[in-house]
Order: C-alpha cells, then sequence, then structure tokens
C-alpha cells in the first residue's frame, strides 16, 4: 500500500426536500384540510477517525463525496425520509484543513472520533405549517435548504510516542528494525526510507510507538533533499532520538545541521525533549568513540548514548532512557485532563 499524507477533497452535504402542497379530500369529511409534510432533511459529510488506516491513498483517486438529498414531503402529512450521510473513513492522527490550509477544522486523535465537516440543509415546510385560524387553506410550502459544499484538505500526522531524527544514513532504519517488528528498507545509500515507518517496541514491561522519518539535509527547510515535509509525523512525539552517524569526520556538524533544521520547521520541535545517540559504534575503535563522545557532549551539554543497532551494544539504555520520558509525558498529559474535568 503506498503511503500518502496530505489529500485535497470536495464535500457537499445533501440539500433538504421540498414541503408538499396536499390537501385532505375524502367523501365524508367536509372540511379536510392542508395535510402536506415536510421534506426530509439532507445527509451530512461525517469525518471518522478509524483504526488500522495508515495511509490517505484511498483519496487519491476519489476526491468528491456528496451527502445524498432529503426526499420530499407528501400528503397525508407524510414527512419525507432524510437523506443518507457519507463517512469518510480516515487515519487516527488526521487534520482537516480550510482550503487556504490556514485554519485546522478538526484534529482526530482517538480511534472512533467523529466530525462533522458539512451538515445537510434542513427540509421545507409542507403547507400544512401554515394552517392558521384566517387562512385555513394555505398553499405555501418551502423548498429545501441547500447544502454546505468546501474544499478541505486532508493531513496525516502519524501517532507515535518517540520519532527518530538525523542526517540520511544515520541508521534511524537500522535502530527501527532492530527495536521492533517494522521492516523498512536498508541500504547504504542516501533515503532509502522514502515515507515514514512506524514501529511498536516492547521492552521489559513496557511498550511505545516509535516512527522513523525519512533523513534531513541542510537546506531541507526550503525543500532540497525530501524537504521538511515528514516532520509533522513527528509533532506529536514527546521524546526526539537524534542519532548521529559515528562514522561521519565530523559528528558536530551533523548534529548541528539537523538541530538547525528543527528550529527552521518549529512546531514545537525545537523545544521537545531530546536524546542524542552516537550510532554505529561497531565500526569504531575505543579512541575514536571517545573522541567524537567529548566533542558531541560539548556541543549539546547533554549525555550522549553511544549504540550500534547491529551489535545491540547500548540499545537496551536508549530505550530506557526513552520510556522514562514518555512516562513523563504520559503523567503531564493525564494531569492535563485532571484539569480540563475538574469542577
Amino acid at each position: 500500500m503506498k503511503f500518502l499524507d496530505q489529500a485535497k477533497i470536495y464535500i457537499r452535504s445533501g440539500d433538504g426536500g421540498d414541503g408538499c402542497v396536499s390537501f385532505r379530500r375524502e367523501k365524508y369529511i367536509e372540511f379536510g384540510g392542508p395535510n402536506g409534510g415536510d421534506g426530509g432533511r439532507g445527509g451530512d459529510v461525517i469525518a471518522e477517525a478509524a483504526e488500522g488506516l495508515n495511509t490517505l491513498i484511498d483519496y487519491r483517486y476519489s476526491q468528491h463525496f456528496k451527502g445524498k438529498r432529503g426526499v420530499h414531503g407528501m400528503g397525508s402529512n407524510r414527512t419525507g425520509a432524510g437523506g443518507k450521510s457519507v463517512i469518510l473513513k480516515v487515519p487516527t492522527g488526521t487534520q482537516i484543513l480550510s482550503e487556504d490550509q490556514g485554519f485546522v477544522i478538526a484534529d482526530l486523535v482517538t480511534p472512533g472520533q467523529r466530525v462533522v465537516l458539512a451538515k445537510g440543509g434542513d427540509g421545507g415546510r409542507g403547507n400544512a405549517r401554515f394552517k392558521s385560524s384566517t387562512n385555513q387553506a394555505p398553499r405555501r410550502a418551502d423548498p429545501g435548504f441547500p447544502g454546505e459544499e468546501h474544499w478541505l484538505w486532508l493531513r496525516l500526522k502519524l501517532i507515535a510516542d518517540a520519532g527518530l531524527v538525523g542526517l540520511p544514513n544515520a541508521g534511524k532504519s537500522t535502530f527501527l528494525a532492530s527495536v521492533s517488528r517494522a521492516r523498512p528498507k536498508i541500504a547504504e545509500y542516501p533515503f532509502t526510507t522514502i515515507h515514514p515507518h512506524l514501529g511498536v517496541v516492547h521492552f521489559d514491561t513496557n511498550e511505545f510507538v516509535l516512527a522513523d522519518i525519512p533523513g534531513l539535509i541542510e537546506g531541507a527547510s526550503e525543500g532540497k533533499g525530501i524537504g521538511d515535509r515528514f516532520l509533522g509525523h513527528i509533532e506529536r512525539c514527546g521524546v526526539l532520538l537524534h542519532l548521529v552517524d559515528g562514522t561521519l569526520d565530523d559528528v558536530t556538524d551533523a548534529y548541528r545541521t539537523i538541530r538547525s533544521e528543527l528550529d527552521a520547521y518549529g512546531h514545537g520541535l525545537e523545544d521537545k525533549f531530546e536524546i542524542v545517540a552516537l550510532t554505529k559504534i561497531d565500526a569504531l575503535d575505543k579512541d575514536e568513540i571517545a573522541k567524537k563522545y567529548r566533542a558531541l557532549k560539548k556541543i549539546t551539554g547533554a549525555k550522549i548514548m553511544p549504540v550500534s543497532a547491529v551489535s545491540h551494544s547500548g540499545v537496551d539504555e536508549i530505550l530506557r532512557a526513552i520510556i522514562a520520558r514518555i512516562d513523563v509525558v504520559r503523567e503531564e498529559a493525564g494531569e492535563r485532563e485532571t484539569k480540563a474535568f475538574a469542577p
């Protein structure tokens, strides 16, 4: 299945059915009176977050969605049936934006969460609604109200607890494959990862979701390489694991390149908690590891974690550090939720 994280769609809700002009005519009833029913309500267009989906590819080839029109009212005070609504199944984590992408209409982050994107038009009133003491034979009925129509953007932001960042060939896909059952493409050339991957990590009694995105290069925020379009998939992460290729001559330059791109992108990524790891230590001797460790620590001021996903050296320590941070983030989220619903 192809990965698609953006799609533009057109939606239109159903028009309401027209009201009916009708009079009761029966042989032995002298004054029958009006009995025209109301029109039915038009169908809505609804978006629903569904489990088991991780791409918007369904909206690549089918882009127009319309609710059904309500049935017209009928005699004998019969109200027309409501039009059938259209439900758009989207992956959990999908944002729905206005046509100019300047306004977020909805953010579907919980499976089963629904939002009405276009409300169906109300049905028109039948002539029975207009009967009064001074107008006992009204010949008026209202037409149904029109539905709403919009062009919208769907934008998927994968929901993960932790995200991997780094230059191309920093070892992100190898790390993901070593700690989860995800099987991203791994090769010795840049940009083997061309779309995000998710993996579920089980460690001790803990479980979390880890996201791997295509590598960044200098100028990614300006569209170079694959650009920074996939950074949105780690906006929801509680912690970033920054992998620096230990086989590079200048590891500090590699670190600064990624940090500058995260800062240029913004959206909160520049402030996220970061764990820095020096990768591919199985290809280095002890002196090289120590030298590059000190260089990274000097510019980051943080603890550097040497790791080799191939030999699994240092992997457990990194997973423990990630889980410790995720626990803090979840606890803070729980406290905010408690305060939000507090009386």
